[in-house]
């Protein structure tokens, strides 16, 4: 059953301004406050722009680099240094390159025993920096949460046909086997920790991804199309990706 909540599509004309209206987006989200701020950071090609723009000036000086800190909606069960590293990703395009307090990046345990045990550690550390054992939808977990869409309609590493997707008690589940390439295992948070956030942004460029996006905004039966946010759902398109109907926006 997809989500019956209303979504705010934008659509950029090209990917570097895709890129820099997330950046806008999530310079604002982590001013809105003056305390701490959380993002949920999510892997794939689609973000690589943002990153880039995150370690260059003027976003960088834009950004409260002391006061944010930086989690992984999902990842895959390799090491930091491989390329299929979605916390190497960010780390190698942004996070690395700003002077970010060590304590503020938060990796999943991509090096534990196994994925399962990987998900509980960070259930456990995503537990500790809320403060409680049970999300409120007053009080969300992240300021903001980045998200994908794969060519089949997955998000974060919540695949068709997923046991994952029903998942409503944890906030973290291992993925033993994933449902597309690269056949890696996984670490994903599940919906109701994505949800947990003032705002959804999901970044969808190229014109290889217009017909799944299609489906979805559809309202096919696809992992994506069941994303919801306690706070605002944006879907953020360039023109390429953007669906015939969506064009105009």
């Amino acid at each position: 059953m997809a989500s019956k909540q209303h979504r705010n599509i934008v659509v950029a004309p090209d990917a570097r301004s895709l890129a820099e209206t997330a950046a806008r987006r999530l310079v604002a989200r982590v001013n809105e406050g003056m305390g701490r701020a959380a993002v949920c950071l999510t892997g794939g090609s689609s973000p690589e722009g943002l990153y880039r723009l995150l370690a260059e000036n003027p976003w960088r000086a834009e950004v409260p680099w002391q006061r944010v800190h930086w989690f992984m909606g999902d990842d895959r069960f390799v090491f930091e240094d491989d390329r299929l590293s979605n916390m190497g990703m960010a780390r190698r395009l942004f996070l690395d390159r700003v002077g970010v307090p060590r304590a503020n990046v938060h990796p999943m345990a991509t090096d534990a025993n196994y994925p399962e045990a990987a998900a509980r550690l960070y259930e456990d550390e995503l537990k500790a920096f809320y403060g409680a054992d049970r999300l409120d939808p007053e009080r969300p977990l992240f300021d903001l949460v980045l998200m994908g869409l794969g060519s089949d309609g997955h998000t974060a590493s919540l695949f068709p046909h997923s046991q994952a997707l029903e998942e409503r008690e944890h906030w973290v589940v291992g993925i033993a086997k994933a449902g597309m390439e690269p056949f890696v295992p996984r670490v994903t948070l599940t919906f109701p920790a994505l949800a947990s956030t003032r705002e959804m942004l999901f970044l969808v460029d190229g014109a290889g991804k217009r017909d799944i996006l299609g489906r979805v905004l559809g309202g096919e039966d696809l992992p994506a199309g069941h994303a919801r946010a306690d706070g605002d759902l944006v879907w953020l398109l360039d023109r390429a990706a953007a669906p015939e109907e969506h064009h105009a926006l």
